[in-house]
């Protein structure tokens, strides 16, 4: 159980508020919505522990993910929190937990990012991307971030060796080979996409607009239609 000290917002929040895409409306509930509190981020202090729980003790400030973050308590299972490092605030732990997850599972997981390898994170300085950036550094890769102009700076300050101003220059024509590509912003196609790969390189989609029935699944699905042609060759 935990006394919620912060909460942050998501687009997953922002598309379940929305009720759309219209293919996930079985799983948010037809009529109304099945979850009644929205949030998933939360930071706070735990209050009470079960009789398994080993880690955690009630007093810990903690910080993870839940269903319905945006309530004065929350209860969830013993993995869904860690301790909040002391040297941050109880917003600055709320605002990481999912989009630092979801830069942990395109990059390590999805796109196996290994040293040496040439990383492209379009879409850099997001909140998911400004996590990809320093992951992939950490990793031991090259990166080269693409974001608009006021963000460059930033970008370049997270650790990223190269930085495209998507407003100035065209990142599928530049010539450029990359062994992963991370897409989280724009609205290039996979194809585009798949012309700035090594044979063996790997494209992780995050992002995407399918409309009000799809959603991202559209351009997601188009993905996994790539990744069967790569393969071939």
């Amino acid at each position: 159980l935990i006394r919620i000290r912060a909460a942050a917002l998501n687009a997953l929040d922002w598309h379940f508020m929305r009720w759309a895409p219209y293919l996930v409306r079985p799983m948010l509930g037809w009529r109304r919505p099945r979850v009644k509190v929205r949030g998933v981020d939360v930071a706070g202090r735990v209050e009470a522990v079960g009789a398994g729980v080993e880690s955690l003790r009630p007093g810990d400030d903690v910080f993870g993910w839940c269903s319905g973050a945006f309530a004065e308590y929350v209860s969830a299972g013993e993995d869904h929190f860690v301790s909040k490092p002391a040297d941050l605030t109880f917003e600055q732990a709320a605002a990481v937990p999912l989009a630092a997850m979801t830069a942990l599972q395109g990059i390590r997981d999805s796109g196996r990012v290994a040293a040496g390898q040439r990383v492209l994170i379009v879409g850099a300085s997001g909140g998911v991307g400004s996590f990809a950036v320093q992951i992939a550094k950490s990793l031991g890769a090259e990166v080269t971030g693409v974001c608009s102009t006021r963000n460059l700076e930033l970008v370049r300050s997270i650790g990223a060796d190269h930085v495209v101003d998507y407003t100035r220059a065209d990142v599928t024509r530049t010539g450029e080979r990359y062994d992963v590509i991370f897409e989280l912003a724009g609205t290039d196609t996979p194809g585009a996409y798949r012309r700035l790969l090594t044979p063996t390189g790997i494209l992780v989609m995050s992002s995407g607009d399918g409309g009000r029935w799809l959603g991202p699944l559209g351009r997601m699905l188009k993905v996994n239609g790539l990744s069967y042609q790569l393969d071939g060759n």
